[in-house]
């Protein structure tokens, strides 16, 4: 398919005549075309056509598509199928009433050229950029940020589900590929035990038979394998994806100790981070969130909350579910600062603010970062008795510590923390604190003298400074703003099921995250120009009822 930008053509008379017929006063898609125009150029997409083939169907066309899509939460199949039907849609996409469309298959590959060519961010930063020529967004404004679960487009497996699965997958691949060298080397059980699904439902319920599976399944994984990296057999086939997935799974559940195998225990396996828990989706890994167990990634919304303008998604990061949301505050600001739009005021959850966040931001991109940072975990914090670090004085410039007694420190040391974060080892002087009064408020350890873990100057005021402003009713006030945002995932979620992915990858569902925004900023962009006016929080009939 090649790309031959034409200009935009009018809507045709016989379209809007009929459309306007119908629909007298209009509905939404007639009022973005009127209002918007079509945003999109084919020259924002030559970047990801060739300049010879066939010609391809317009791209600005299909951009528009695929956000009207989203906006309505369509497939493929029901997009394609309103582009031939819809009246409306005709309207919004320049179309003869006789036109018939495009077969569905061209949106995804539509999709895969936009991630090929890195332009996947194009959808939204193009809209972004008309509504900063009207005025509806601004740098230096108010923004704020937070983020959600998405299930990866994967069942959840067990991890003998997911060996029996990596199995099967491998199997089936081989089965397309090599037919016939499949045939002449797998034995005849293997039929029977990896033609179907494999489903807890199916498997055994005592622990010494679901032993006796996991081992018999890896002594076949690892037969298969032998198999494909023997001399004789093509040198290609451990470079079949399926196979080469096989492997790094073996390695993870499996250990190998001269010649002989044993299938891992639940302690012996890797992180989260790096475990593969399925072998149709390479990125998606499990995590846990207070009561929230899911596998796959997390969604990172942030959008203006400035008055008298329209609230809407400026930003979207898509991470792997195990990615702290700390590890984002950095990113997000240096995106938002690409894009020119960074905020004065930045409302973010507390899994977002730390230390090193709430100095950097400021010094690096002058913004004030509004957030709690988290309690200080010792015991004399948590139990609210005894001494924790804000009764300690500090002279930062002496390198020396007063404990509330009265004694000085005996050691400063620079230090990493298990984070790699910059932090200050502070201990006392073990005579002083044996023989100290109020040892029993200030450690419980046997003999040793207490010990102080600080952040560098400029992060330790910061994050004392945030401790006493959160509880007062000033800094509760600005912070209202950031529950906004909770309104928006909702929204998402439930309008443009922004919690469960429809593709497999991090960067195709980060390519749905993107265009779930744009479609929000569109739907919001709308009902902006016809007045209509932000929901209010729901409740209940019996709490309307309070006096």
């Amino acid at each position: 398919m090649s790309l031959q930008p034409e200009a935009i053509p009018a809507i045709p008379e016989e379209t809007a005549r009929v459309a306007r017929t119908i629909v007298p006063k209009g509905n939404r898609y007639m009022l973005l075309r009127d209002e918007l125009g079509t945003i999109y150029t084919d020259e924002l997409f030559l970047k990801v056509y060739p300049q010879g083939g066939s010609y391809a169907e317009a791209p600005w066309r299909l951009a528009l598509v695929c956000v009207m899509q989203y906006m309505e939460n369509y497939s493929d199949r029901q997009a394609a199928e309103a582009v031939k039907m819809r009246i409306d849609w005709k309207y919004a996409l320049n179309l003869e009433l006789t036109d018939p469309g495009f077969n569905f298959s061209v949106l995804s590959e539509f999709r895969q050229r936009l991630l090929g060519g890195g332009q996947e961010e194009v959808l939204l930063n193009t809209l972004l950029h008309v509504c900063q020529e009207r005025g509806w967004i601004k740098e230096r404004g108010k923004q704020r940020t937070d983020s959600t679960h998405v299930l990866a487009a994967i069942r959840t497996m067990n991890r003998l589900e997911c060996v029996g699965e990596t199995l099967r997958a491998a199997l089936n691949s081989l089965a397309i590929v090599v037919p016939d060298w499949l045939r002449a080397h797998v034995p005849v059980e293997w039929y029977e035990r990896y033609a179907r699904p494999i489903d807890e439902f199916r498997l055994p319920k005592e622990k010494s038979k679901r032993q006796a599976l996991a081992e018999q399944t890896g002594a076949d994984g690892f037969q298969l394998l032998q198999t494909c990296y023997a001399e004789g057999a093509p040198i290609w086939l451990r470079d079949i994806p399926a196979v080469e997935v096989l492997r790094r799974i073996w390695v993870q559940q499996y250990m190998l100790t001269q010649d002989t195998f044993s299938w891992r225990s639940d302690d012996n396996i890797p992180p989260a981070a790096i475990l593969l828990s399925s072998p149709y989706d390479l990125d998606a890994h499990m995590s846990i969130k207070q009561e929230t167990i899911w596998t796959g990634y997390k969604a990172h919304l942030t959008e203006t909350c400035d008055e008298e303008r329209p609230h809407l998604i400026i930003h979207v990061e898509t991470t792997p579910a195990t990615t702290q949301d700390s590890d984002l505050t950095e990113p997000i600001h240096q995106r938002l600062s690409d894009k020119a739009l960074l905020p004065a005021e930045h409302a973010m959850d507390a899994g977002y603010v730390d230390g090193d966040h709430l100095v950097n931001c400021q010094n690096t991109y002058v913004v004030e970062l509004i957030g709690p940072v988290a309690n200080d975990p010792s015991w004399q914090a948590r139990a609210g008795q005894g001494f924790d670090a804000a009764h300690f004085s500090v002279d930062w410039q002496a390198h020396k510590a007063t404990c509330p007694v009265g004694h000085t420190s005996r050691k400063w040391k620079l230090a990493r923390s298990q984070r790699g974060a910059d932090v200050i080892r502070v201990e006392f002087g073990k005579k002083d604190c044996q023989q100290c009064p109020c040892r029993a408020l200030c450690t419980t350890a046997p003999s040793n003298p207490r010990q102080l873990t600080l952040r560098p100057h400029a992060q330790y005021e910061a994050i004392q400074a945030t401790r006493q402003q959160k509880t007062t009713h000033e800094f509760q006030m600005r912070y209202a703003m950031r529950a906004g945002v909770e309104g928006t995932i909702s929204q998402g979620v439930r309008a443009f099921d922004l919690r469960r992915s429809r593709y497999f990858g991090q960067m195709k569902t980060h390519l749905q995250h993107v265009m779930i925004a744009t479609a929000i900023n569109f739907s919001r962009i709308l009902n902006w120009i016809m007045g209509i006016p932000l929901d209010t929080t729901r409740s209940s009939r019996f709490a309307a009822l309070s006096p």
